[in-house]
């Protein structure tokens, strides 16, 4: 199913559960997956609520515009597919990227929140990250995304579930070569300037915050600058888990996300 956004953009989207029911959440993946990335943690949230995953501008089946891209401009085509389905309130949870854009969401549509979730993920990437990123941007182009799935293998999951996981990591490297470079190189780009440190003490919704142990994309740290800045939210530390906890420890996430839904 498809959404247009108020730009004329087409967002792709699946509703899990009952699109009636009480409780609602959205849930936003990764840089360069899809709407997929949430499928354990939507199958088992849709028990209780409905639950929309959608494939982010320039992601999956959604529509892959020339950039420049922001996150405030994911965070409202999130609202145009809300619009879409009559929502007008949701838990909203997303993952790295994903958690970025529902940062921005929080901040910018605070009305429409009734909870948040953050899964390794940041407000801010810190001085480095617009070289870092175009630097990762310019390699995806230059030299195909599939030269970057090594890096990427490492940072996604930790070494034991890469080895007893090898069909989630292969849908993982399959979606992210099915990027289109365009893509991908704006999304990336719009990660490294992406700042939402100033709007977290106006986040005021019940905020469960989850990072792996072993994350060196997203560190511990940084999920603990969120905790201190987003008034009244709960840190979990995931052992053993590294970058996509929600393929990783879906049960963990659902369990987490149920407590605010």
């Amino acid at each position: 199913m498809f959404a247009t956004t108020r730009d004329g953009i087409r967002i792709g989207y699946t509703i899990f559960g009952n699109a009636h029911a009480d409780k609602k959440v959205a849930l936003i993946h990764s840089l360069a997956m899809d709407r997929t990335f949430w499928q354990p943690v939507a199958e088992d949230l849709a028990k209780d609520a409905a639950v929309v995953v959608i494939d982010c501008r320039g992601h999956g089946q959604s529509d892959k515009p020339q950039g420049p891209y922001t996150v405030d401009q994911f965070a409202d085509d999130l609202a145009d597919v809300l619009d879409h389905l009559g929502w007008s309130k949701v838990t909203v949870a997303g993952c790295s990227m994903g958690g970025c854009v529902s940062l921005a969401f929080a901040i910018r549509h605070k009305d429409r929140v009734k909870s948040l979730g953050l899964c390794d993920t940041t407000a801010w990437y810190g001085e480095d990250a617009p070289k870092s990123w175009k630097e990762r941007a310019d390699k995806g182009v230059a030299d195909g995304l599939a030269s970057l799935i090594p890096f990427q293998k490492s940072r996604w999951f930790s070494d034991a579930f890469n080895a007893a996981h090898d069909d989630v990591v292969q849908h993982c490297n399959k979606v992210f070569v099915a990027n289109e470079p365009h893509a991908y190189h704006a999304s990336c780009i719009m990660l490294g300037v992406a700042d939402m440190r100033a709007g977290l003490a106006g986040i005021n919704v019940p905020t469960r915050i989850l990072v792996g142990e072993e994350d060196y994309a997203t560190p511990v740290a940084m999920a603990e600058y969120l905790h201190a800045h987003i008034k009244g939210s709960q840190l979990t530390i995931a052992k053993g888990a590294r970058h996509l906890s929600p393929l990783e420890i879906p049960g963990e996430v659902a369990a987490k996300l149920r407590e605010i839904i």
